[in-house]
């Protein structure tokens, strides 16, 4: 342990020189600083990415149907296939590791009319019928009364739920939509919800914002599609990979439709856990190279640190060689020198720490930590966790450059210190 002494003796070595012990000290200073912004930097894109991806199933898989691409059991190739409320039900009893699955039937209107009304206002919007269990995949918040539930399914009630855009432009901000009736193309349904999406960066089939979502049963009544619907999306329980999943699924929906077993081409897939992951795996990508950018900033600091403890031994050859005399042991001499060492490097590293978290801190309040549309830099700060490491990285770093110095000051012998001086 130090004491008071000791703590003094390091304090005038480092002082005896300022303007040789600050430019040293800057290496590290600046090797500490650089590598807490560009940490911060990191984390900002991270959490503007992911805020871009916020509400929605990150392990969840779209498959659609397409055109055969080959001749199986008397049918041509070309033909169109669609999957049915039956296709639902054998998934999820025969294939484990399936969590949630909903059904998705659309309606659009092509020719640019309005289609959906309310008094004499009126507007051009999609239609959309699902499941309840949907808004757990495709997350969106309620802002006026509730999402579709199951009593609208089983009793196919004449119920929907608008998006706020439809909201707003037919019904109008100011008014209380909730069992007021709407007219979509032709036919009345009364409004239980209006709904808002997390964010409109991932959008299946048209916007939330802009949709009128009905009942599943409702739609398929209304539209005369039978059981019928277009696609369907599923999100994989926890310890199963959508990828292992999708051809477990396809090869269900092959037998079930007489589609070859080869035909890749009838059965689109949109794989969002795979997209998600390849973002995962860039940003930690990006975090190591950071963390070498930094770090190798860090070493020449502390290398110039090292040199100059060098320089600093040489001066001090003949104080070395005194003590060494008088009795000094090797263990109180490499002590003394990375103690020095050590000093200097934690006040340099400590100022580039708390600097750069107070700059980015700044920057943070500037650029805001709520995340909102098209958001691509967000909360740019670094984790306790980062903190925690870049002080020990800074502690290491002075015991690196200390050694080297350390070395070469106990080789110094009390005799070739008064022949040198």
């Amino acid at each position: 342990m130090f004491d008071l002494d000791s703590i003094t003796e390091i304090w005038q070595t480092i002082t005896r020189n300022k303007t040789r012990s600050i430019l040293t000290a800057f290496g590290v200073f600046w090797g500490i600083f650089i590598l807490v912004i560009l940490l911060a930097c990191g984390n900002g894109f991270d959490n503007g990415m992911r805020s871009n991806i916020e509400g929605f199933s990150t392990n969840s898989t779209f498959m659609i149907p397409n055109y055969t691409t080959e001749a199986y059991k008397g049918y041509q190739k070309g033909r169109y296939w669609n999957p049915d409320m039956s296709d639902i039900e054998a998934i999820k009893m025969k294939i484990k590791g399936v969590d949630m699955i909903s059904p998705i039937l659309t309606e659009y209107s092509y020719n640019g009319d309005n289609n959906v009304f309310f008094g004499t206002k009126g507007g051009n919007f999609s239609m959309k019928g699902v499941l309840p269990n949907y808004n757990d995949i495709d997350r969106c918040k309620v802002l006026y009364g509730r999402f579709i539930n199951e009593t609208d399914i089983n009793e196919g009630r004449k119920v929907c739920v608008l998006g706020k855009k439809v909201y707003e432009d037919v019904i109008g901000a100011d008014k209380n939509p909730l069992g007021l009736m709407i007219k979509a193309n032709g036919i009345y349904y009364q409004v239980v919800g209006v709904i808002e999406p997390y964010n409109s960066n991932i959008t299946v089939s048209g916007s939330m914002d802009e949709t009128v979502v009905l009942p599943m049963t409702t739609m398929q009544l209304a539209y005369h599609n039978g059981d019928k619907f277009d696609f369907f999306v599923f999100t994989t329980a926890r310890g199963y990979k959508t990828k292992d999943l999708q051809e477990e699924v396809k090869t269900l929906l092959r037998e079930r439709h007489d589609i070859a077993p080869t035909d890749e081409g009838a059965i689109m897939c949109f794989d969002f856990e795979q997209m998600f992951t390849m973002f995962d795996y860039l940003f930690l990508g990006i975090k190591i190279l950071i963390w070498i950018v930094g770090i190798g900033t860090l070493l020449s600091g502390v290398v110039g640190v090292s040199n100059i403890m060098l320089v600093t031994i040489k001066e001090r050859t003949r104080e070395i060689g005194v003590r060494r005399a008088l009795g000094a042991k090797p263990a109180l001499i490499i002590r003394q020198v990375v103690a020095e060492s050590l000093l200097l490097t934690i006040l340099a590293g400590i100022v580039g720490l708390v600097i750069g978290v107070s700059i980015m801190a700044v920057v943070s309040g500037f650029v805001g930590n709520t995340p909102s549309e098209d958001v691509m830099f967000l909360d740019p700060q670094i984790g306790f966790g980062a903190a925690v490491a870049a002080t020990v990285i800074i502690v290491l770093s002075g015991l690196m450059a200390g050694v080297l110095p350390a070395m070469r000051a106990i080789q110094i012998r009390a005799i070739d210190a008064i022949r040198e001086e």
